[in-house]
């Protein structure tokens, strides 16, 4: 055994390996597009596929394949056969076929690659009880969440604010990340009572940024050990949210226990891969509302017009509440509230049209043919389905230069503008920033109350101007 383990790494060994690597690759690459199928995009590289252009521009890609094949196709990406439906009148043929189209095995692939858990694969109970949970980011468990969050923001935005001299584009962001990750924190888990809160969330912080970085890269599926230290930063953020820790805080969210309850049936108390879970669900909370805030943020600087509409805004709903503008944030405002405030609204909106680059997928459990205005298409059992909203939010038959920041496009008449038109259809899914069916964010509720509440704090600020 050993003469043999020497042959295969000297270098004709190598080069044979290589070659019958290689040749694995080609084999897979040779798939040919059967009757009924959509357009079949290989590209000319071995596994990676059409990987190295899709990279450079995903969006212009993608829309230069839509002119060549039409709205359904399908490409070769990483060792992955993914077909994309980009036509916004078929978007509900995922909703209606979710037996076949499954958001729950890449789900749980996505969560063993990127946060080591590996007891979703296995348990489908644990997982249905994790999602009924998300009901409480809905309706009175919601308020009550706001409700801390008003008070986190009111701690917390000003004493940031003094912090930050200037509002250049490298500030800003340190301004919107740390703002989203400690309030978001604080009113998911508590404050912190066994040290140095302060210093615990800003390492905390710290270490999250720096995995969130990486976090693409896991999910292509690149193995953790070739990332650096990012095996070690997963290991103590999730160490930072193991049960032990977590009962040094006080005043976690409804949500929070009612998951460490769950959790704890599944896992012995003790287990390492509950504070997996949270990380996951801390991720999921902040990893996406951060971008999206920043980017309001820099576009009501950047538009003088759009912050004074804001501020009107609020200037008449607090007055018509009886509460005033002050040098601190202690206003208080219910769900009901934050929904009437249409210009600001609209800048989330907007913002998210512009930078929104999330997708649906699914992994295709049979082969299967779906039904489209425009004819049958087949699907092949182990492929992928993506629906890409970001070309909806870029069309130029539903939304006039979508390449310009207008902040009042989804309003009309001064109120909320909900009718949107492709050639003459009304368009029912003109914006998706929070996916569809079963993959739908389940905290964007959270989320809308978080950015209009900073967004608000924001634009009452006369020291917060572009520079």
């Amino acid at each position: 055994m050993g003469g043999l383990e020497l042959e295969l790494f000297s270098l004709p060994g190598l080069v044979l390996a290589t070659a019958l690597l290689l040749l694995a690759l080609c084999l897979r690459g040779r798939r040919t597009r059967r009757a009924g199928e959509p357009p079949l995009i290989k590209g000319w590289i071995p596994y990676l596929g059409v990987t190295l252009k899709f990279q450079k521009d995903p969006l212009g890609f993608l829309k230069s394949l839509q002119k060549q094949h039409g709205d359904i196709f399908t490409i070769l990406l990483g060792g992955k056969y993914i077909t994309f439906i980009l036509d916004p009148f078929q978007y509900q043929l995922v909703m209606k076929n979710q037996k076949q189209l499954s958001f729950r095995k890449f789900g749980n692939k996505l969560s063993e690659k990127t946060f080591s858990i590996k007891q979703m694969i296995h348990n489908n109970d644990m997982d249905d009880e994790l999602h009924v949970v998300y009901q409480l980011l809905q309706g009175k468990s919601l308020d009550i969440l706001l409700e801390d969050l008003m008070q986190n923001i009111k701690q917390m935005f000003e004493v940031q604010l003094l912090k930050t001299t200037n509002w250049k584009m490298a500030q800003l962001l340190t301004f919107c990340g740390t703002m989203i990750f400690d309030i978001t924190f604080t009113t998911l888990h508590g404050k912190f009572l066994a040290g140095d809160s302060t210093k615990y969330i800003s390492e905390l912080r710290e270490n999250f940024f720096k995995f969130d970085d990486k976090f693409s890269l896991l999910a292509s599926e690149i193995p953790i050990e070739l990332l650096g230290n990012i095996k070690s930063v997963q290991q103590k953020l999730i160490k930072c949210l193991t049960s032990e820790k977590l009962a040094e805080f006080k005043g976690s969210s409804e949500i929070v226990q009612k998951r460490q309850e769950i959790l704890e049936k599944y896992y012995v108390r003790e287990d390492f891969e509950i504070g997996a879970h949270h990380l996951a669900f801390l991720w999921a909370s902040v990893a996406n509302t951060f971008p999206a805030m920043f980017w309001a943020m820099y576009y009501l600087l950047r538009h003088p017009e759009a912050m004074a509409a804001v501020r009107d805004e609020i200037d008449r709903l607090l007055q018509s509440t009886g509460q005033k503008q002050g040098s601190g944030f202690s206003i208080y405002l219910t769900r009901e509230q934050l929904d009437s405030l249409v210009y600001l609204e609209s800048v989330i909106f907007e913002t998210f049209r512009l930078c929104s680059f999330s997708g649906t997928i699914r992994v295709i459990e049979e082969d299967l043919t779906l039904s489209s205005e425009t004819g049958n298409f087949c699907l092949r059992k182990g492929d992928m389905l993506c629906v890409l909203p970001a070309v909806t939010h870029t069309d130029p038959e539903i939304f006039e230069a979508p390449e310009e920041f207008r902040f009042d496009r989804f309003t009309e008449d001064g109120k909320k503008k909900t009718t949107f038109f492709k050639g003459e259809r009304k368009i029912k899914y003109y914006l998706s920033p929070f996916g569809f069916g079963a993959s739908k964010c389940p905290g964007r509720f959270f989320a809308d109350g978080l950015w209009v509440l900073l967004s608000h704090a924001g634009s009452t600020k006369e020291n917060m101007k572009s520079s």
